[in-house]
């Protein structure tokens, strides 16, 4: 091939309604899932198929589409398909799909948060009654989900009123040497210091579990028979004891505010829409009590599908991590809500129901659902009507031309330079938009404390990266007002980089604390006008603290986490191919890092679960220049007066990873 021929462009991208017509000559008739992808691989849209080329046939005939549906299929850029063994299989993987790759063109059920469960462990011979979330471990059973941490530490509380489990981790349990305050108070039966054999705890395990498992008449039935044995036995302290358990219960089951009798396991889920917005109230019955309840807000457009196909969509999405309950009421049927109920069916192993009440407690309760639905999409639209209020404040304070809809706020935070981090938090009509948060690592040859040189680099690399990615800024990932915590100095760094990468058009504000770091008393600082403060019960001032003090607050977040995981590093973390449990053999072993650092090539290989390569990887680690048999002795070593590079060479424990709550940039 010529230089001519290699520098000569090549064929135009194929456009959206191209792409799709490609795709299609070679589909199947078979069920499966399809993408739609724009020019960066983002998806645009995901769907499911009965026959795949029968539904995407469809898109290609753009004069009978909307108009929503027509400029998907003018951006799309790729198409992928993945076959599926049936139709249900095809929805639950739809489900999954749009829950992580989001959409734009999709119902969208935004909720990244875990569900608490209550578990119940089962490998221990007195088992603890605790909140859980994460993944589920064998030797244990777990109950719920629960709306909220509230609602399950409401029901953990009238656990312990009632049946008097233990809450305890099982260190505390076994260090133990006197009953605790629980005991004390009536919430614990005590078996940390023998108060309650084995067998009788057991029945007390036995007694929640029907408990959570809605058998509450029988409970109460058996402890009052208890009661009137203890009292014709002239044992009046149990019996007094038995009857504030039986007080506590009764005091449990007065608590719902929906009577769901004969209904033992099921979800209550009603829809409503205002303006062009949807909130989805989901109720969580479990053994017939109410488990809380949750409003759940839609991303979709205004125009998008019908009430029913926004709930059908939904309920896909909301079973995709959670275990769907044998019956799910709703205020709206699904289009296909049989194929709906089969899909969950799947999943959950055992028969599932999707059923639209027409009279009777079931109907009760979703109207119930369906009030508060409706009053808490009206309190989200006052908030909404308040936030753009203040936007407009904020853009009359600063003389923006129009509302910012996304205002970024910047901040560093590190100790004498150590663990130096840059953050980065947003907001919008809809609120604080965690989903953007980023944390900057500081990289450079930065002096310690040189708070101006960090601005800039969070700067030359926030920004530049911006203009690599969106130079047409299309995304909606620029701001329209950046805020910095600091005055003149951060006001100047940022400044001086955003010229020389070439943006002059982002509105910058510095803001600087007030006198004794007062709150109120902060002075504004921008481009072209007099330093300036607002009177202290501004609206709009406010508005901005809580803006600057998000984003103080998660720098700090990030710093601590970045700390601690820098105090938890041993150097035995830098030998390649020695994992998690090798390092704390190792470590259990040799008592230090400092201790393998300076054993011997045959202690090393002598040590539990090492052997001859693993000993010459380690000991090459840290002799490089010396053969595998020089000998230096772990005994003398273990004298030297060398201190230890961290808490980690001290302590052995596996390695630890530092929490954060964005991507770092």
């Amino acid at each position: 091939m010529t230089d001519a021929e290699m520098d000569a462009p090549g064929p135009p991208p194929m456009q959206g309604l191209q792409v799709i017509e490609t795709a299609l000559a070679t589909l199947p008739l078979s069920p499966g899932v399809y993408r739609m992808l724009d020019a960066k691989g983002d998806a645009l849209y995901v769907g499911k198929a009965r026959a795949l080329k029968r539904r995407v046939a469809a898109y290609t005939q753009l004069s009978r589409l909307p108009e929503r549906l027509r400029r998907m299929v003018h951006e799309t850029r790729q198409f992928e398909v993945i076959t599926t063994g049936s139709e249900a299989e095809a929805l639950l993987l739809e489900a999954n799909l749009i829950k992580r790759l989001r959409p734009r063109y999709n119902i969208v059920l935004r909720d990244d948060k875990s569900y608490p469960w209550l578990v119940l462990t089962e490998d221990h011979p007195y088992p603890q009654i605790t909140k859980h979330r994460g993944e589920r471990r064998k030797g244990a059973s777990y109950w719920g989900p629960f709306a909220s941490t509230w609602a399950v530490n409401q029901t953990l509380t009238a656990l312990q009123r009632v049946f008097l489990l233990r809450s305890c981790r099982d260190t505390v349990f076994d260090s133990r040497d006197r009953p605790c305050l629980l005991y004390q108070i009536r919430r614990c039966s005590g078996p940390c210091v023998e108060r309650i054999g084995k067998e009788d705890y057991a029945d007390l395990v036995r007694q929640a579990k029907q408990f959570l498992s809605g058998e509450t008449p029988s409970i109460q039935k058996n402890l009052a028979r208890e009661m009137e044995e203890a009292a014709e036995r002239l044992e009046f302290e149990r019996a007094a004891a038995l009857r504030d358990r039986i007080r506590g219960l009764t005091h449990v089951q007065g608590r719902d505010r929906i009577n769901m009798e004969g209904i033992g396991d099921a979800d209550v889920v009603a829809l409503h829409q205002l303006a062009g917005q949807t909130c989805v109230q989901v109720f969580f019955f479990r053994g017939g009590r109410n488990n809380g309840n949750r409003p759940f807000f839609l991303s979709h457009t205004k125009d998008q599908d019908t009430p029913e196909q926004v709930l059908g969509a939904f309920l896909a999405q909301l079973y995709d991590d959670l275990p769907p309950p044998p019956l799910v009421l709703t205020s709206h049927e699904p289009p296909d809500c049989g194929l709906l109920a089969e899909a969950l069916t799947i999943k959950a192993g055992r028969r599932v129901q999707i059923h639209r009440p027409q009279r009777g407690d079931k109907r009760a309760a979703v109207q119930h659902a369906a009030t508060n639905a409706r009053e808490a999409l009206e309190r989200r639209m006052a908030e909404g009507t308040a936030q753009e209020a203040l936007l407009q404040g904020v853009a009359r304070l600063f003389d923006l031309p129009a509302a910012p809809e996304r205002i970024e706020v910047y901040d560093n935070s590190h100790i004498q330079g150590a663990n130096a981090y840059g953050v980065m938090v947003a907001a919008g009509p809809s609120g604080f938009l965690k989903n953007a948060y980023r944390k900057f690592s500081i990289r450079g040859d930065i002096k310690p404390g040189d708070d101006f040189a960090m601005m800039r680099e969070v700067f030359e690399r926030r920004f530049g990266r911006a203009l690599k990615e969106d130079p047409e800024r299309e995304s909606g990932s620029w701001p329209d007002l950046v805020l910095i915590d600091g005055g003149v100095g951060q006001l100047n760094a940022a400044r001086e980089v955003l010229s020389e990468i070439g943006v002059h058009d982002v509105p910058l504000v510095a803001v600087a604390k007030g006198p004794d770091r007062d709150a109120g008393r902060e002075w504004f600082h921008q481009n072209g006008r007099a330093p300036f403060q607002l009177p202290p019960r501004d609206p709009v001032l406010y508005y901005l603290q809580r803006l600057r003090d998000e984003a103080h607050r998660f720098a700090i977040t990030t710093h601590r986490a970045g700390r601690s995981k820098a105090l938890t590093r041993s150097e035995l973390d830098d030998i390649p191919g020695v994992g998690t449990a090798l390092k704390r053999r190792l470590l259990n072993h040799f008592g230090s890092a400092r201790g393998v650092r300076n054993a011997s090539f045959e202690d090393l290989e002598n040590a539990p679960g090492v052997g001859p390569a693993v000993a010459r990887r380690v000991y090459g680690h840290f002799h490089p220049d010396a053969g595998p048999h020089d000998t230096l002795r772990g005994a003398a070593a273990l004298t030297s007066p060398a201190a230890p590079k961290s808490v980690r060479d001290i302590v052995p424990t596996a390695a630890g990873t530092a929490g954060g709550e964005a991507p770092e940039t």
